[in-house]
């Protein structure tokens, strides 16, 4: 039930969208995910950092996406998002010698310190891709608003195959807390 909530926001993007326009997409996203953010609320009664970030940032350039009437600024969001979470994640690690993602699931997870630290720096190149890859999708000098849309649904697999992949990595070094 939860990963489906993570999905739902984009879906109704797409499907405004394709009924639409950007600026209906981007009204629906915006509400749509305010309305996802109050239902984790209520059933964590808190948001993390991260979906606070994703709210924000959502509204604010939805917000100048509608009033500007430029859709540049909603195609923009992603990068920026996943440009501050690689710069972040990275200047914790290696600034600050943190490692938040440890910080965050050390208590649910047993991993040895150098399996964290290179999840770390995966979560870093992963991030760096996304953003990278949005910014050629968004730019209009390579796609259209259209073939962006269609990217931001069909772009999914990158999350997805991330995710299997750092499971699988995570799977060869979890330690059980019971034998610890």
């Amino acid at each position: 039930m939860r990963q489906l909530l993570d999905f739902i926001p984009i879906i109704l993007f797409f499907i405004a969208y394709k009924l639409g326009d950007i600026y209906t997409a981007t009204g629906v996203l915006m509400a749509a995910t305010t309305a996802q953010m109050a239902i984790i609320y209520a059933m964590d009664r808190q948001l993390n950092t991260m979906q606070k970030a994703t709210l924000a940032l959502i509204l604010i350039f939805g917000a100048l996406t509608l009033i500007l009437r430029d859709d540049s600024f909603i195609k923009w969001k992603p990068t920026v998002l996943y440009t501050a979470m690689a710069i972040a994640l990275g200047v914790a690690l290696w600034g600050m010698r943190k490692n938040v993602l440890q910080m965050l699931l050390g208590s649910q997870m047993l991993l040895p310190q150098p399996v964290w630290h290179r999840l770390t720096i995966a979560w870093i190149g992963y991030c760096l891709f996304m953003a990278a890859i949005n910014a050629v999708f968004a730019s209009p000098r390579f796609f259209t608003t259209e073939q962006w849309v269609d990217f931001k649904l069909w772009g999914y697999i990158f999350p997805i195959l991330f995710v299997i992949g750092q499971g699988l990595y995570i799977a060869r070094h979890w330690k059980d807390k019971e034998t610890e």
